[in-house]
């Protein structure tokens, strides 16, 4: 599920993973992987997804409140029910994705 660095243990990407409901508040993660993750309910509340890849990610009921998703990848991602209310999507590739019951505000 995670790649991780040798050395320091950090995570380097996630791709395809399941981490339904996991609680990444306020989480550092710019750059990161999450390509067909599956991060349903997931906390993501003011997290730094920064050209973060969650290309086809399910992001189903996710809250994602004040998360910083500039630049990031989010072609064919599910967003249904999700909160992005104050998420900064400045640049953001939302191409195909699903906005279905997305609150914003």
């Amino acid at each position: 599920m995670f790649k991780r660095h040798p050395i320091t243990n950090e995570i380097l990407y996630c791709s395809q993973g399941e981490l339904r409901d996991i609680d990444f508040f306020g989480a550092y993660l710019e750059g990161y992987n999450f390509e067909g993750a599956n991060l349903k309910g997931a906390n993501l509340e003011r997290a730094n997804l920064e050209g973060a890849n969650l290309d086809g990610a399910n992001l189903k009921e996710a809250y994602l409140k004040g998360s910083n998703l500039k630049g990031a990848k989010l072609k064919w991602a599910n967003f249904e029910g999700a909160n992005l209310k104050w998420a900064d999507l400045k640049g953001a590739n939302l191409e195909g994705a699903n906005l279905k019951g997305v609150k914003y505000w």
